[in-house]
């Protein structure tokens, strides 16, 4: 699944392709992709056909287009924001409006100016698109439960320990729990817990806050370091705007290198089940907390 990194890969792309733009039609194929949006497809699509895209934004994993009405008297007032969720392989693709359809298509934007047209295509269907109004702060009421990311303005690090400090449960629960701190994955989770040398399973409130701000530290380093390189990507079902995948795979140092030698000490990288998916770690720089057991 996209994480924070892949996501604002796609962000950029939108920025740079779609934003300024006003929405000519919308065609939606089938009703799956605009199952969030309870009215249906057909609502959505004449919600959207007219509007200036003003922005492209994202919170965490959650990304959506800031419209306007495009009239001079709608200037400066939002209507609301068409929200996208990538889910597991949906993919936004810039592409000739009048081209033929694209396998596994389940949306297509064509815009007033008769430059590039817009596709969602998700081979696994789990992605999506809905209206939402939106906040005071500019975010999606739907999405507003969603905390902040380490990269925006508003992330408050140090509230964020203090939280973590009274939680007794595993640390990587608390990086995987978006109502804590949005946009870390799995992935990114496993690799900042490598670079911190602290186990996934560690309890929260074991950890000192100083190893804590670390652990949160590396998780913005390495998502950063990972989006210098276009984000992840073990297949196809990621790609950016124009269709090319990242490859920050190339520089993972926990995640999916079960059986290879750690970068920092030589130990064999193990993998374990944890929260019904895989977890990386070494055994020798990430030694699993103690069990206590009952006298």
């Amino acid at each position: 699944m996209p994480e924070l990194p892949e996501v604002e890969v796609v962000r950029r792309g939108l920025e740079s392709h779609v934003v300024g733009r006003t929405i000519d039609s919308v065609v939606f194929s089938g009703t799956r992709v605009a199952r969030r949006h309870l009215p249906g497809p057909a609502d959505l699509a004449d919600r959207l056909t007219g509007l200036l895209i003003y922005a492209a934004r994202r919170r965490g994993k959650y990304l959506w287009l800031e419209l306007h009405p495009s009239t001079p008297a709608g200037a400066g007032q939002p209507a609301g924001a068409l929200l996208i969720h990538l889910g597991m392989s949906g993919q936004l693709l810039v592409a000739d409006p009048d081209g033929p359809v694209i396998r596994h298509e389940h949306a297509r934007f064509s815009f007033t100016d008769d430059g590039p047209g817009l596709r969602f295509i998700d081979q696994r269907t789990f992605g999506g698109m809905a209206w939402s109004d939106l906040t005071d702060d500019g975010i999606p009421q739907t999405i507003f439960h969603i905390a902040p990311d380490p990269f925006e303005e508003v992330f408050d690090e140090a509230a964020v320990v203090r939280r973590l400090r009274t939680r007794d449960s595993a640390i990587k629960r608390g990086l995987l729990d978006q109502t804590l701190v949005s946009g870390i994955g799995n992935i990114y989770a496993d690799e900042a817990l490598w670079r911190a040398q602290v186990h996934g399973e560690r309890l929260s409130s074991s950890l000192t806050k100083p190893t804590l701000a670390r652990v949160l530290g590396h998780a913005r380093d390495v998502m950063a370091a990972a989006l210098e390189q276009g984000g992840t990507s073990f297949d196809a079902l990621y790609v950016n705007v124009n269709g090319q995948s990242g490859y920050f795979d190339r520089s993972l140092q926990a995640y999916g290198q079960e059986g290879r030698p750690c970068q920092r000490c030589g130990a064999l990288i193990r993998r374990e089940h944890f929260m019904n998916r895989s977890s990386f770690s070494c055994p020798r720089c990430q030694p699993r907390p103690r069990v206590r057991r009952a006298s």
